[in-house]
């Protein structure tokens, strides 16, 4: 109903009615219908085919009492009216009929939509207390509309903040992946630290500066997010998570990232995405100083482009060119797809014929020549096997 009134295409629909489940079931048949949540008065209906898709239709319901902070311990069938009051916010809790036609608002939805206001409905406490999780759509919400949070509304979620702790970190992830790959990530991490659920949600980012200087830092971070162009949240957490560190100690390693990542339950690609990125970025300044062996995999590698989105913002937030990012784009389409990475000029099976044990040296080994090939020192197979045979000789005092 709110996409409806703002004038957007619905991405989806769901229908609340009078009708219980078993009334649902019963009218639409077993065959067409899944008990997905009787106990909460939801039954997915199937389309009569699969393009058609499914529809989720809901028994207007009333909430007991909500003991894990997520989800209500009972329901109870009810009107419509009730029903609208349980729900989250107000710009969430209007129907519409579709055989009137008509918008159907007990808690001030339209007005609200109307102001660009983001409101809990009734008491912001009870409704954040019964739901913490509840306290992150109220930030998205505001930020993919590009609206405002109701000042009762955002001190009820600064006084509960701590308590976000209570929610999973599944979902706690789910809600910064729409934040963060949403082109208003910027108002999204404004809201997070107005709100102090930032700190919550990443407490190892927790900065020891204080007064201008903090608020410089987080200033500049609102700003490249604000210019970085991504429809993925990975770019957007390797910022945060590379550049909000506490000021006396060195940039977060890969390993603390990491373990940020896997705290939130992130998956496997995701995690290297995010570490390869702010790994990288470092790499990419002075990028045209940079040695051929070094330069090469970094152009080569698939989140690449994802890294240039994120060199790019920093340049913009720091209202200088982005000089790096110009180069490694004329550098790329100067070159075909083979020459920037080409297949090793030697292998282990090399070093194995040449009675090389595996370790240490092994590896090193393959490194020197294969960086040699990158910065076209070597450039045939024939070459490639002599300076492996010094090196060799080298290594074993030869």
């Amino acid at each position: 109903m709110r996409d409806h009134v703002l004038g957007k295409l619905p991405k989806d629909y769901d229908l609340a009615s009078t009708a219980t489940p078993d009334d649902v079931i019963r009218i639409f048949g077993r065959r067409r219908t899944v008990a997905v949540g009787a106990s909460f008065g939801v039954v997915m209906v199937q389309g009569p085919d699969k393009a058609a898709g499914q529809i989720e239709v809901a028994t207007f319901r009333s909430d007991g009492d909500y003991l894990d902070g997520r989800r209500p311990s009972s329901v109870m069938f009810c009107r419509p009216e009730e029903d609208a009051r349980r729900r989250d916010f107000t710009i969430n809790g209007m129907f519409f009929d579709p055989i009137d036609e008509t918008v159907i608002d007990y808690v001030g939805g339209r007005e609200d939509l109307a102001a660009g206001i983001v409101r809990a409905i009734g008491d912001p406490i009870a409704r954040f207390t019964e739901d913490k999780l509840r306290m992150l759509r109220a930030v998205r919400f505001a930020a993919t509309f590009g609206f405002a949070l109701d000042p009762a509304t955002a001190a009820a979620v600064y006084h509960l903040r701590q308590q976000i702790s209570q929610i999973s970190e599944e979902r706690i992830a789910q809600e910064l992946k729409r934040m963060l790959s949403h082109e208003t990530r910027a108002h999204s991490f404004r809201l997070l630290i107005q709100t102090g659920l930032f700190i919550e949600v990443f407490p190892e980012l927790n900065s020891e500066a204080s007064g201008a200087k903090r608020d410089a830092e987080l200033t500049l971070m609102e700003r490249t997010l604000h210019y970085l162009i991504s429809e993925q949240f990975e770019p957007a957490m390797a910022l945060m998570l590379r550049s909000l560190h506490q000021p006396s100690l060195p940039l977060p390693p890969t390993a603390k990232i990491e373990a940020i990542c896997r705290r939130l339950k992130l998956s496997n690609d995701e995690v290297d995405a995010i570490c390869w990125l702010a790994e990288s970025l470092p790499i990419l300044s002075d990028i045209p100083r940079k040695p051929l062996h070094v330069r090469k995999p970094l152009l080569d590698h698939p989140y690449f482009e994802w890294l240039l989105q994120m060199s790019a913002a920093i340049a913009a937030a720091e209202n200088r060119v982005a000089f790096d990012v110009d180069f490694c784009r004329n550098y790329v389409s100067s070159l075909r797809g083979s020459k920037l990475c080409p297949l090793p000029l030697v292998d282990g099976q090399d070093l194995k014929a040449r009675h090389v044990p595996e370790g240490p040296v092994f590896r090193v080994l393959l490194t020197k020549i294969r960086n040699e090939q990158l910065d076209e020192i070597l450039t045939n197979r024939a070459t490639a096997l002599e300076r492996l045979n010094t090196l060799i000789a080298e290594s074993q005092g030869l």
